[in-house]
């Protein structure tokens, strides 16, 4: 096990390019199952969900090679539909991403529970509902049965919008037999990515980036090469990094065209940036005030389906806020564990309510304190490095697995704009 050590109050400059989009990288990494031609992937983050899912479709028979440090070959020429590692399924929740493709290519799989952060319960109903809509059979007795004879198209209604249960449609659809309508379908930019590169292959998808999706069948799928975007969520996180630091950074092909709803959302917080094309420049001169609402009310901040603010970036935003001059409200009702990290915060120095499981209330700036820390999940634990980095003294973080489970090289690229961070074996 390996830690964090992290020396606060160092303002960050420099300039640096994100990472692959991890949350597109691992369901075009089920998709490349889809067909049995090599498929080539650019800018993929080497991060340990993603190695997992490549040892999850390799245990399936597809064969993965490195052409360099982010750029994969898939060939899935021949597949086999056996018994997946559960070890490996409860560390990933993209695991169930292996559905859709296996029951197009093979007509069946046995999948193990898949796992992923613990930030409240994470219902797999809809997928089940989505692949039953398709001709799908599946049970469940503590392992996943799927098995479908024959795939055919169907009108598909989501009863939420969740962006792994939209993929697995997508991915069942471009192949089953006839229309497929795609009803309240999720339409963040990796379920876009998702559909520019299926139609790169051969799938025919319309309307991409809408709630609604198209999709005529086609018999097969044919290779290609596709180019993962930048990951916006790590994009935010060192805006974040910057700001708390009162640093000043550029953040290189940062996929600007994706973060109007997130700039809105910063700059309530006191947070502004520059587009210079696709870069972003944060300056270290911020307003650093939380903008109140009418009549002087407290704001909220709600997270919703995309385009609205994203749930995985509270965490982030939670702590930006803890060094603003306000008071601002965060409510989450997406996951009933995502605010548990505040004690964390608190215990270092901010003031923060915990309201309830989905929501807490900010009152800032509090000069926060080092502390010994434990990251509990992804995006808390992103959130808890951007707090060390704020603090006065030195912080350790441990359990940080978890935080490289979504951020790749994280310490190296801190460590290119100054911030004085190590790692240790615990």
């Amino acid at each position: 096990m390996e830690k964090f050590i992290i020396e606060g109050g160092v303002p960050l400059k420099g300039e640096i390019t994100p990472s692959g989009n991890k949350n597109a990288a691992l369901p075009l990494l089920a998709a490349c199952l889809l067909t049995d031609e090599p498929v080539t992937l650019h800018n993929i983050p080497n991060i340990r969900d993603v190695i997992d899912m490549r040892h999850l479709i390799e245990s399936l028979g597809a064969k993965v090679e490195e052409l360099d440090a982010s750029t994969w070959r898939v060939t899935a020429a021949n597949l086999q539909a056996t018994n997946l590692d559960p070890d490996l399924c409860r560390r990933i929740r993209a695991s169930i991403l292996l559905a859709g493709p296996m029951v197009a290519r093979e007509k069946r799989l046995r999948l193990p529970t898949p796992g992923g952060d613990v930030i409240g319960r994470r219902r797999l109903d809809t997928h089940i509902l989505v692949l039953r809509a398709f001709g799908v059979n599946v049970t469940y007795d503590r392992v996943f049965e799927f098995s479908a004879p024959d795939l055919r198209g169907a009108d598909v209604h989501l009863d939420e919008a969740s962006v792994t249960a939209t993929e697995n449609a997508i991915m069942t659809a471009v192949t089953a037999k006839g229309e497929t309508v795609i009803h309240n379908a999720a339409s963040e930019p990796h379920v876009q990515e998702l559909c520019q590169f299926l139609n790169s292959l051969g799938a025919q998808i319309e309307d991409i980036g809408s709630n609604t999706l198209h999709i005529q069948g086609v018999p097969r799928l044919h290779g290609g090469e596709f180019t993962i975007g930048p990951d916006y969520l790590e994009v935010i996180s060192f805006v974040g990094a910057a700001v708390v630091t009162r640093g000043e950074i550029r953040i290189r092909s940062a996929g600007v065209r994706h973060l109007q709803m997130v700039a809105q959302v910063f700059h309530r917080l006191g947070v502004d940036w520059t587009v210079d094309r696709d870069d972003l420049l944060i300056s270290s001169n911020q307003q650093g005030a939380i903008l109140s609402d009418l009549d002087g009310a407290i704001p909220e901040v709600k997270t919703n389906v995309w385009p609205a603010f994203p749930t995985d970036l509270t965490s982030i935003a939670i702590t930006v806020a803890t060094q603003m001059s306000g008071s601002i409200l965060f409510h989450d009702w997406m996951f009933s564990g995502r605010m548990y990290f505040t004690d964390k915060l608190v215990s270092m120095g901010a003031r923060i309510i915990l309201c309830d499981p989905y929501r807490c209330l900010i009152q800032g700036p509090t000069q926060l304190y080092s502390e010994k820390l434990e990251s509990p999940d992804i995006r808390a634990g992103m959130a808890l490095v951007l707090a060390a980095l704020a603090a006065k003294g030195t912080s350790r973080i441990g359990n940080i697995s978890q935080i490289e489970r979504g951020y790749e090289r994280v310490d190296e690229k801190l460590r290119k704009l100054g911030a004085h961070i190590e790692r240790e074996e615990e």
